[in-house]
Parts: structure tokens; C-alpha cells; sequence
């Protein structure tokens, strides 16, 4: 085989790469929303809507399982994504269907198992 200018230029690779190249994803992480008594099932399903794009009928599912278990996964995916939709939720303000509601539905973030 001729070598060329081309073969003698390139760096021959070593099939194994070393594992510390590798690039380190993040995990994945939830937006968990937690039911309470403040906030009323159309809330649920406008924040659903207006967050996440999800059609109300996936709201008020997502309102169901909230109320029986007292948190709902929202949504999963890159931490700074998740971190950007906890701050859109928390940023909707209270229920003005409840006269006691004194703000937004809490949501938070955890790591996705």
C-alpha cells in the first residue's frame, strides 16, 4: 500500500476511547406538580395547556392523579428545560377561582429514576 500525504497526516485512532472523553449526559429530571387545595381543576388544565401544550382532556387526567396521589409527573426531560417549566408554572399566579388562594401551584424537580 502507498502511503499518501493525506494517510500520513492523520493520527491513527485507537479503537478503545478513553472513557473520560466520553460526554457525561445529565440525567433526566421530572417536573412533579402537587395537589393542593388552592387551585381548582380548571387551573390544572390551562397550566397543562399553557406550559406544556397538552390537551385538556391529558389536564384533567393529569388533575385526576394529582387530587388521588397528591403529585403528578408533568414532564420529563434535560434539567435546564425542567428548571425553565417549574419557573413558567410558578409564574401563572394564583387561582382567581378560589378567594383564599394566595398564589401559584407548586411544582417541583427531581431526578427521574
Amino acid at each position: 500500500m502507498i502511503e499518501t500525504d493525506e494517510t500520513i497526516l492523520r493520527p491513527k485512532r485507537n479503537k478503545k476511547e478513553d472513557p473520560d472523553s466520553k460526554t457525561k449526559r445529565q440525567p433526566p429530571h421530572n417536573v412533579i406538580q402537587l395537589n393542593d387545595d388552592d387551585h381548582t381543576v380548571e387551573y390544572a388544565v390551562a397550566l397543562c395547556q399553557k406550559v406544556f401544550g397538552y390537551p385538556a382532556e391529558k389536564g384533567v387526567q393529569i388533575a385526576a392523579e394529582a387530587h388521588i396521589t397528591k403529585r403528578c409527573i408533568l414532564w420529563t426531560g434535560p434539567l435546564e428545560v425542567a428548571e425553565l417549566k417549574q419557573e413558567q408554572i410558578h409564574s401563572l399566579g394564583k387561582d382567581e377561582l378560589v378567594n383564599h388562594c394566595m398564589g401559584c401551584m407548586t411544582a417541583i424537580l427531581e431526578r427521574a429514576v
